[in-house]
């Protein structure tokens, strides 16, 4: 317990040297507002978005999109990449186009996902798509490959048709891989919508950014920065959460 206490100690200490240095520069050194506000200041603008309501209707907006873009990038990651980890010619045929479309930056995408898409939420959710599927499919990938040939000849010694060897052993060896490339994709999902929000959007926490740079409103800058940085701290304890749940082996360690 007491390591536990001192793991957790130890995590605040760079956002404690972050909010002192941050009182120190606007409320001492009485820095420009216009450049950074005051704490008090991102506090009050809190508080008038969370009384209008507007705050939570872009955290609404944006956890349906991050839910529904995340969902299908996991079913395509995994399947894409079990496949090409277990067959040679699939893995030879989509991972240097893989690689290619992955190299793209994903703001790079959104011009011309609005061109096909629209501005409507697809476009939003296809964006995550792009945004999630390759971290989940190269990991995924990547702990199919490394399945050991040994237990591949004992799967064929058994006689495991395709299914039972993948679940039986393609699976248990590559789902640590998996999950961290789930991690990676919900990481990712959380980029791909601020952008997606900041360049077309009417709702969500990345179009309340974009407004709050345009209305130089730095205090609602700061703050859709802060809640951003918390829910993916968030989404990601809750996946680690869940992860240790259906991976209790691996608590262990």
């Amino acid at each position: 317990m007491s390591n536990k206490l001192k793991d957790a100690n130890v995590s605040f200490i760079i956002p404690f040297l972050i909010v002192v240095a941050w009182f120190y520069a606007t409320t001492i050194n009485n820095m420009s507002g216009a450049i950074l506000p005051k704490i008090s200041d991102v506090f009050t603008a809190f508080r008038n978005l969370t009384q209008k309501g507007q705050l939570q209707q872009d955290i609404i907006a944006s956890l349906i999109r991050v839910v529904q873009g995340y969902a299908i990038a996991s079913v395509l990651g995994i399947s894409l990449g079990a496949l090409a980890g277990m067959i040679p010619f699939i893995r030879k045929l989509i991972l240097p186009a893989a690689t290619a479309i992955r190299q793209v930056p994903i703001i790079a995408w959104i011009p011309l996902i609005i061109l096909w898409c629209g501005i409507g939420e697809l476009s939003k959710v296809v964006v995550i798509v792009i945004a999630a599927t390759f971290p989940i499919m190269i990991n995924t990938m990547s702990g199919v490959s490394s399945t050991s040939d040994l237990l591949l000849e004992v799967a064929s010694l058994y006689k495991l048709g395709k299914w039972e060897t993948f679940l039986k052993v393609y699976l248990p060896n590559a789902l640590p891989s998996i999950l961290v490339g789930l991690k990676l994709g919900m990481g990712a999902s959380w980029m791909a919508v601020v952008a997606a929000e900041m360049l077309g959007a009417s709702s969500g926490i990345g179009y309340r950014l974009n407004d709050a740079r345009s209305m130089l409103k730095s205090d609602q800058v700061i703050l859709c920065i802060i809640l951003i940085g918390f829910i993916g701290i968030g989404t990601d304890w809750l996946l680690s959460k869940f992860f240790k749940k259906i991976t209790p082996w691996e608590n262990n360690k």
